[in-house]
């Protein structure tokens, strides 16, 4: 099962100790300095955050083909990051590279740091436990050949929870969480790919959030759903934002503008700008591409 995180990357990256190496502290930004991309670190936003993620000139590529070169950013604590930008511009590679998803891809190589508050993530050698810390919603709704009950208790009973009253709260706490639990709680011993496609996403979110991540990462979440569920989503991603940090990739322009707090425009393969999001969306653009892009010239 995928549902809590994923893996990661390169030759070299084995055979550190288990959980993580102390990154060094940061100085702290100067009045006025302008950060990666472009962003303002220096906005009161910037001073106030917590930093979640923190990446350092993440270059990926395939094989000879690079997909992603030299991103520098910082995402918060308890915020929505959106990342928005046309087909092939990095934006799921970008994702991967978080969760360290590179390792299960054939020819993916990941070049340069990410830091997960504070620790750089290559370091874990038990890479479960970094998964358990960072959750992932794919673009397709998977509900596992399980139970409803069983989708959401997989990820707690391979953790070692046995108890079923425990296994109870869990279930029902990240079904109400994922805003499913009205729906299927008379149903629970249903089998959970035979739910509506909309229900089977918000199952995927459940599973996700059965480990209580502290990220979660979302891949074009409402790709294969309906709109009316697509709002259902964005309403538990609302909530969810008081307990998690949240990184969220859609080609959807308008959900990013209606979800994200601060959001990052890539173009193939170089993350163009980042900003607050109502401000890249009301003209205050440092490059010309980013407003073409939202205004719907391309992509």
């Amino acid at each position: 099962m995928v549902a809590a995180g994923e893996v990661v990357s390169g030759a070299g990256r084995a055979g550190h100790e288990a959980d993580v190496v102390p990154a060094p502290a940061e100085q702290p930004a100067q009045v006025g300095q302008v950060g990666p991309q472009g962003a303002n670190l220096d906005s009161p936003a910037s001073r106030a955050r917590e930093v979640k993620f923190d990446v350092r000139h993440l270059s990926i590529s395939y094989g000879e083909k690079l997909v992603l070169r030299d991103v520098s950013l910082e995402v918060y604590e308890n915020e929505i990051f959106g990342v928005i930008g046309p087909a092939n511009s990095g934006k799921t590679s970008f994702l991967k590279a978080l969760n360290r998803m590179d390792e299960l891809t054939p020819g993916m190589r990941v070049a340069g740091e990410i830091l997960l508050s504070g620790s750089e993530i290559h370091t874990w050698r038990n890479v479960f436990a970094l998964r358990r810390r960072i959750g992932v919603v794919f673009p397709l709704p998977v509900g596992l050949p399980l139970s409803v009950y069983d989708n959401v208790a997989l990820a707690p009973r391979l953790s070692g929870i046995r108890k079923r009253s425990d296994l109870d709260v869990i279930v029902e706490r990240c079904l109400r969480r994922a805003a499913l639990w009205d729906e299927v709680k008379d149903r629970l011993d249903a089998l959970g790919s035979l739910l509506s496609g909309g229900q089977q996403q918000r199952l995927t979110i459940a599973r996700a959030l059965s480990q209580n991540p502290e990220v979660l990462l979302l891949d074009e979440f409402s790709i294969a759903v309906d709109p009316v569920t697509t709002m259902r989503i964005e309403d538990v991603l609302r909530d969810l934002r008081s307990e998690m940090t949240i990184v969220l990739v859609t080609n959807l322009v308008q959900q990013a503008r209606r979800l994200a707090d601060r959001t990052a425009f890539f173009l193939s393969g170089e993350c163009v700008e980042i900003a607050p999001t109502e401000e890249l969306f009301s003209g205050s653009h440092r490059d010309p591409r980013t407003e073409d892009y939202v205004e719907g010239r391309f992509g």
